[in-house]
């Protein structure tokens, strides 16, 4: 029997496993989409019930998978989608909700972001995004891509210290975030989430990263997820459109990594020595 999935819990008190499902490039062909949804709702009978999404995503594209996904299950699934900074606006926020919901074939989204910084004022997108909330059209909001002095500015509006998460990128090979932000996010309760987690399947080739997995009889996907979800308030998006590596990500929580383990990686991958840009993809 599989261990439980770990857990971590939002700023408002709702608690989701730290393996998700991504849904980057979904829907970009009509041909896999049947597929997609398939592995999906093979997460949700796994326990991976957190689902991300955003309206830029194959305009619209992978939202509709996602509908696919949970459709007559809804109850099941964290759905999380994004508005674009330029349609971060009060109104054209609340219009982009309108139409995700819409693709989504829901009546909420448990967790709505800013997908990055934008031109429009952060006052602007919040006091939209507090509007939805209250209206019940979202669960909670956050933001994405955001570094600690975005965050600063962020809490700095009206009701900016709802904000329940904060999504960026995040893996093995880009852990400058292990500097200040991911601590100062754990400091205040926010959770990370993780998205390209194994930089877009360029981890997957890594000496260390093989040596390792074969030592745990595992895979090198499933060793650098151990990496990043053994930090607390760490949740992992990683994509899939194949059921067996959706079980691959599932399985991930029969990983320990070991101390001489983490020592391999830290020699392999440095852990940042000073502040570094954000990155982003």
């Amino acid at each position: 029997m599989q261990d439980a999935i770990p857990t971590t819990t939002f700023p408002t008190g709702k608690t989701v496993p730290v393996i998700g499902q991504g849904t980057w490039h979904m829907g970009e062909r009509k041909a896999s989409a049947a597929d997609e949804a398939k592995s999906l709702r093979h997460g949700l009978d796994l326990g991976m019930t957190l689902i991300d999404t955003a309206e830029m995503y194959a305009d619209g594209g992978a939202e509709r998978v996602v509908a696919e996904a949970v459709k007559g299950r809804r109850g099941d699934a964290f759905i999380v989608s994004k508005v674009l900074p330029s349609n971060a606006s009060r109104d054209g926020t609340v219009n982009a909700c309108e139409a995700s919901l819409k693709r989504l074939g829901t009546d909420h989204i448990d967790l709505y972001l800013l997908h990055w910084r934008g031109r429009y004022p952060l006052s602007e997108t919040v006091e939209a995004f507090e509007a939805l909330r209250q209206s019940g059209k979202i669960g909670a909001w956050g933001v994405s891509n955001f570094d600690p002095d975005d965050m600063e500015e962020l809490f700095a509006v009206p009701n900016g210290g709802n904000v329940a998460t904060n999504q960026v990128l995040y893996n093995l090979s880009r852990r400058g975030i292990e500097y200040d932000l991911l601590r100062d996010s754990q400091a205040r309760g926010i959770p990370i989430m993780a998205y390209s987690p194994l930089d877009e399947g360029r981890l997957l080739r890594h000496p260390e990263l093989i040596h390792i997995a074969k030592a745990h009889q595992a895979t090198v996907a499933q060793v650098a997820l151990a990496f990043l979800i053994r930090n607390p308030g760490v949740i992992v998006i990683p994509k899939t459109g194949m059921p067996e590596r959706v079980r691959e990500n599932r399985a991930t929580v029969e990983i320990h990594l070991t101390d001489d383990d983490l020592a391999i990686l830290d020699r392999a991958f440095p852990p940042p020595g000073r502040k570094t840009p954000l990155e982003m993809i």
